[in-house]
């Protein structure tokens, strides 16, 4: 055979069978794309898995010890044994039962093989194997129904096969060591081990894109020294230099990508926005009738000098909730105002666009009123667009847009609809970046003039973990707001087990009892909107189609914390406050499936101080703002994340009186619900809980997306673990992209990306 190389096609070198397998069930087409499916983990030969770490519904891979097998037969198995699995009538009858349990004394894991006769020979008392499927419970036991079977090459011969069952034979490695790679059904240990092993000993020709002199520098081995440990590693040492060697290539690749975009912003001149003497931001300075603080001061001004420089600038705002980044941004918007440009807030709900818009309109005063009778000389005017506006409002809104009349425009996905022209659009903010889908920020930034961008500035009161920042949000600069301005109260957290203490509720209602008699209101918030009709989306009547946002935890579990109870909603919650511990009180119902105008009314009522208390989902998550309000009571509180549950808490104690807010769960005691809530309560730094959170968490897609087609590369790369190797990635990108964003004289760079971040990854860093 000719030399293999990277881009080899597998169907060439592994057969067109199992090259199809691979190719349709893991999108795996090349060598260089199977080389760079790495094993998701090691196990050691005679080491057996821990079973109390299985997770229930998750796919494993398990190394156990045969303890007991049992088999039993229900019923006759016809002529010949009737021992196949006759397709022409559907799935046949269950005839046979064969369980192999595996596992010590303290924890066992049933493996069910139906109408298979062989395992009881295959799989004697005493045999170690390795056994790969979907874990459930049957019994309240655990189980796995007809996993695949492997067993090391030196424990059995080439495998014993009964009518299509396979016990398969894999082999490991010096000093014991087994990559075990992640599975999807129709590919197995063996079929990937075998692949990997093929294309090795044909000794692919394999360039190293890196440079030598950063390789020098980082102390870091060759690529092909790297794929080839990965996969059969020659000792623990030899694996631990591949890993770290594939992690710096995942980390360059990021930043390579994230370096260009920023080399990319740097070609298109923007219009400078300098700060003009005299104009609207000066006047609104002049009458605040509060003082900045000192990091409100300090952002502002670098922000002032970006507007001001020939280049657009891309800035994240990071800061606490209410930590002031409104004002910030209006600040920001007046001087692009004064210059003679359009500023536009993007909010991704109605509820917080029309928020925005009235607080706008009342800390401008005056000079928000631009165009009314009385407004003095040089006012402009605020839009609203969104998408529930009548036709006569919205053809009105769309010509003070088209006109320049509405110097800042306010609204939600509407504004990226067709037909939606801007005069002279200077500076797009963004709030709440992980709420609103990169597809929509991109489509606003592309409604200017050829050749002059907008500013763009990214607000988010979720603080991001610093590795983070420097991956998902790593093309923009940063500034951070972490001092809250005068007037705000301290907010107390406490978990309510409602199970283990179900006084705990009863007293909590009581509380909001006597918060309302102090003149003062409270939210009760609920994951689910109510049972009947359909969902937002379609399903259940969950806010916005889900329970969690898309920070969420992806451990939270969506269905009910003890496996049985559905998710407390809104409406069952309200009718049951009604008429129970909270009758007598004014209460008022929030949720997404409510009309807008609906929903503006229930929101302005409960501002105007005619509501006592409001129950809602997560729809008040972000930018409500009524400073009476004291008291937050979260039903269901594990169902969200800790981002999330930072977020709601974050709309009380908004004035003079504290804030309190108590999380009711029936999550036991131990488990990673109830671990999530303690961390919230133990702390009010968001900052804090963001690097807290992304150690309870799984992690994830590095780059947080969840994009159809092929999974992402980022398989080695940890956000806790290397940061320092980010760190160094991202300045190694600079200088390695340089004057040379496309990489044009480093195509072995290009490759490297490629073949690291899926294509529709790379498009969502361009785009972010």
């Amino acid at each position: 055979m000719a030399q293999i190389g990277l881009d080899t096609p597998l169907k060439g070198v592994v057969g067109a069978r199992t090259a199809n397998r691979l190719t349709d069930k893991l999108q795996l087409a090349t060598v260089g794309d199977l080389l760079r499916y790495y094993p998701r983990k090691y196990d050691q030969r005679g080491k057996l898995t821990d079973l109390a770490k299985l997770v229930v519904g998750e796919r494993a891979t398990v190394w156990g010890r045969v303890v007991r097998v049992t088999e039993r037969d229900l019923g006759y198995r016809g002529a010949g044994g009737g021992r196949g699995r006759g397709r022409g009538g559907g799935r046949p009858p269950v005839r046979h039962i064969t369980n192999v349990v595996i596992g010590d004394s303290n924890r066992q894991l049933t493996c069910t093989f139906f109408n298979q006769y062989h395992w009881a020979r295959a799989l004697p008392v005493g045999t170690d194997a390795m056994f790969s499927g979907k874990v459930s419970t049957f019994q309240d036991k655990l189980q796995m129904s007809s996993p695949t079977v492997a067993v090391l090459s030196d424990t059995s011969g080439s495998g014993e096969r009964d009518d299509g069952a396979a016990l398969e034979v894999i082999e490991s490695f010096p000093g014991g060591v087994i990559p075990v790679y992640p599975l999807v059904d129709g590919i197995s240990q063996a079929v990937l081990q075998q692949s990997v092993r093929t294309v090795l000993d044909l000794r692919p020709a394999i360039e190293d894109p890196v440079p030598d002199v950063l390789l020098a520098e980082h102390g870091l081995i060759d690529l092909a020294t790297a794929l080839q440990d990965i996969h059969r590693p020659r000792t623990h040492e030899h694996l631990d230099k591949a890993q770290e060697r594939l992690r710096y290539d995942e980390a360059l690749a990021v930043q390579l990508v994230l370096a260009r975009r920023r080399a990319e912003a740097k070609r298109f001149p923007a219009e400078p926005c300098p700060r003009i003497p005299g104009g609207l931001l000066d006047a609104f300075d002049a009458d605040l009738p509060f003082e900045l603080t000192e990091g409100q001061r300090a952002v502002g001004e670098v922000i002032a000098a970006d507007l001001a420089t020939i280049h657009p600038m891309n800035r994240l705002l990071q800061g606490e909730v209410g930590s002031g980044k409104t004002v910030v941004a209006l600040r920001a918007m007046l001087q692009v105002i004064d210059s003679g440009r359009q500023a536009v807030m993007l909010a991704p709900t109605e509820v917080l666009a029309a928020q925005h818009a009235r607080s706008l309109r009342q800390v401008l005063g005056p000079l928000g009123r631009g165009g009314e009778l009385g407004a003095p000389a040089g006012a402009t005017a605020i839009t609203l667009l969104t998408g529930s506006l009548g036709a006569k409002a919205r053809k009105q809104a769309l010509l003070n847009i088209a006109s320049g009349q509405a110097g800042i425009v306010v609204g939600t996905h509407a504004l990226l609809s067709e037909g939606v022209f801007f005069a002279n659009l200077g500076l797009i903010v963004v709030d709440e970046q992980h709420r609103f889908g990169v597809e929509q920020r991109h489509a606003l930034r592309t409604k200017h003039p050829a050749g002059s961008p907008p500013h763009v500035l990214v607000m988010t009161a979720t603080p991001i973990p610093r590795t983070v920042a420097m991956t998902v949000f790593g093309d923009l600069d940063t500034s951070t707001l972490t001092q809250l301005p005068r007037g705000r109260s301290p907010i107390g957290t406490t978990v309510v087990p409602a199970a283990e203490k179900p006084a705990w509720v009863e007293r909590a209602w009581e509380r909001i009892r006597e918060e309302v008699g102090k003149g003062h209101q409270a939210y009760v918030v609920c994951p689910k909107i109510g049972d009947e009709g359909g969902g937002e989306n379609g399903g259940e009547l969950f806010e916005d189609g889900t329970v969690f946002d898309p920070d969420a935890d992806p451990d939270a579990d969506p269905g009910a914390a003890d496996g049985k109870r559905p998710p407390l909603a809104v409406t069952q919650v309200a009718a049951m406050l009604r008429d129970g511990p909270l009758a007598g009180l004014r209460l008022g119902v929030l949720h997404g499936r409510l009309v807008p105008a609906e929903k503006d009314e229930v929101m302005s009522a409960f501002a105007r101080g005619e509501l006592d208390v409001l129950v809602a989902t997560t729809v008040i998550e972000v930018g409500v703002d009524v400073p009476n309000a004291t008291m937050m009571v979260i039903m269901d509180a594990e169902r969200f994340g800790m981002s999330q549950l930072h977020q709601l808490r974050g709309r009380v104690g908004r004035g003079s009186a504290p804030g309190i807010c108590l999380l009711v769960s029936e999550a036991p005691a131990g488990t990673p619900g109830r671990a999530r809530l303690d961390a919230v309560a133990a702390t009010t730094d968001g900052f804090e809980l963001a690097e807290a959170d992304l150690e309870l968490r799984r992690e994830g897609n590095v780059l947080g997306t969840a994009q159809a087609g092929r999974s992402t590369a980022l398989r080695q790369l940890s956000l806790l673990r290397d940061r320092d190797t980010i760190e160094r990635a991202r300045t190694d990108a600079a200088g390695l992209v340089g004057d040379d964003p496309e990489m044009a004289r480093r195509p072995g760079l290009a490759d490297m990306v490629a073949a690291v971040i899926a294509e529709q990854e790379q498009d969502y860093l361009d785009k972010g």
